[in-house]
């Protein structure tokens, strides 16, 4: 299973469709919020499933504030973050994960890129295709590949 995973892209797609073009086929499509009116861009620009959620930016948007649903044997739950004050820091996002069931997160609105793996749980925010804030600035985002037996190989990418 093959799986692209980008955020706030802040309605600039242009990086977001290479990368599909470059990835595909995919298996499934996962934006962590701040779409700004792209949602049909964003869900239509590969065949598979795509999940997304509204961010801080996404005032006029019918798309959910979280998603849960199944990744082969994994449970993810999804959000932009910004509900779980997720500038101070993910413990409180990583609680409410667990609280759910679920092993792995997605969260978006910091810009800054993260893959941590702790007490069972993968924890990713792909940073920001658009506004990069972490050191460097470079545009980032995460693929990952889930194996037969389940496992996950999770890699963080930059452009230039």
């Amino acid at each position: 299973m093959k799986i692209l995973v980008v955020s706030d892209t802040h309605r600039s797609n242009s990086l977001y469709l290479q990368l599909v073009k470059k990835y595909e086929p995919l298996d499934m499509i996962i934006h962590c919020g701040d779409i700004e009116g792209s949602e049909y861009t964003i869900s239509s620009a590969a065949e598979c499933p795509v999940y997304m959620v509204a961010g801080n930016n996404d005032f006029f948007s019918n798309i959910p504030l979280e998603e849960e649903f199944k990744i082969g044997n994994h449970k993810a739950f999804l959000t932009h973050g910004h509900h779980y004050y997720i500038s101070m820091g993910n413990e409180l996002l990583k609680d409410e994960a667990k609280s759910r069931g679920a092993d792995i997160v997605f969260y978006g609105h910091t810009h800054r890129p993260v893959i941590e793996r702790e007490n069972g749980m993968l924890v990713i925010n792909p940073g920001s295709l658009t506004y990069p804030r972490q050191e460097g600035r470079k545009p980032s985002y995460v693929t990952m590949d889930i194996d037969d037996a389940g496992e996950i190989d999770a890699q963080l990418h930059f452009l230039p």
